[in-house]
């Protein structure tokens, strides 16, 4: 895909140059609907601004862009938290804009980010397509992701070893006599390619034909917990374990087994991911897998302004935090 310039905006919109630089800068008065001709123009052509360039023309903020995918879920908030304390020690203004999962909406923020002439891009999403990865390659747009694709130029990668991790946790779950296990995820990290997906029925199977096993998708919700641990129920199989995606559906899988009068451990033990500053707090506290949002929000503003950071991709080790959620199956 060739790279469109400012002239080629122009020649669509049928104005002049100096009428597309002031409706994309906002600056100076352009009527209404002019500007609307230019933005429609600007938007078929997937125009943006290059970056670079105006940074090195001295026209760009000083400011960066992190899109994620539910900033209600307590780990999204951490990491904008972590990047944003980072970016303000350096002077950097941090935008950030949320998608729900929706890839319409990530590629819609991502413009709007461009907009805005941020020098670099976060994107802490599932719902990536790769097509976008190779589109802000191409422009040049120094963007680092979380879990998504593989480094090609201007884009970085922090990844997260889901496959060990699961693995301590399906094996910590089978040493202490669980055969009957669960996995709740969101719907995003359910599909064909998904990666939690995927690492916990690798898991199950090192020990094939010993765990009984179901998956179950969910909304990334408190409420999406609760409705999951009713279908898994209703579905006739009775876990002595559920592993969750993440520590915000725990929260709700966690109440609703207790408005089912299940006891968490003795009857069901629950697993987390994350390790958010809530996980601790619940009673029972959750047993989970630990991953440090100021470690991540550091690495993606490291790569993001090249500090002190050679390497295109970091790869982060999680932790098991063994708590009051987990125990021996009621069986063993």
């Amino acid at each position: 895909m060739s790279t469109r310039s400012l002239e080629d905006v122009a020649k669509l919109a049928g104005v002049s140059t100096a009428t597309v630089s002031r409706v994309l800068n906002g600056v100076g008065k352009v009527t209404p609907r002019t500007q609307a001709i230019v933005r429609k123009a600007a938007a078929e052509l997937k125009y943006s601004p290059n970056m670079h360039a105006r940074a090195l023309a001295g026209g760009a903020a000083k400011s960066i862009g992190l899109v994620v995918s539910n900033l209600s879920n307590p780990f999204f908030l951490d990491v904008f938290h972590a990047l944003e304390h980072e970016a303000r020690h350096d002077g950097y203004e941090l935008l950030v804009a949320n998608t729900d999962y929706d890839p319409e909406r990530l590629v819609a923020n991502v413009q709007l980010m461009l907009g805005r002439r941020v020098s670099g891009l976060a994107l802490v999403v599932s719902e990536i397509a790769p097509n976008l990865l190779s589109e802000l390659s191409e422009r040049k747009i120094r963007t680092v992701v979380y879990d998504v694709g593989a480094p090609m130029p201007y884009i970085f990668n922090v990844k997260t070893h889901y496959w060990r991790a699961t693995q301590r946790v399906v094996e910590y779950l089978f040493n202490m006599g669980h055969r009957r296990m669960a996995f709740i995820g969101h719907h995003s990290a359910l599909g064909p390619l998904g990666e939690r997906n995927r690492a916990f029925l690798d898991a199950i199977d090192q020990h094939r034909g010993l765990v009984e096993h179901r998956i179950v998708a969910a909304d990334d919700s408190l409420d999406g917990g609760r409705e999951a641990v009713r279908e898994l129920f209703a579905g006739g199989m009775r876990p002595t374990a559920i592993v969750c995606v993440n520590d915000f559906l725990a929260v709700g899988v966690l109440r609703e087994l207790r408005e089912m009068n299940l006891r968490v451990p003795t009857d069901v033990s629950v697993t987390g991911f994350d390790n958010i500053r809530l996980s601790e707090m619940l009673s029972p506290s959750l047993t989970t897998v630990h991953i440090s949002s100021n470690v991540l929000g550091r690495k993606i503003f490291h790569m993001l302004t090249d500090k002190d950071e050679p390497q295109r991709e970091f790869v982060i080790d999680p932790e098991l935090v063994l708590r009051e959620s987990t125990g021996p199956s009621p069986s063993a």
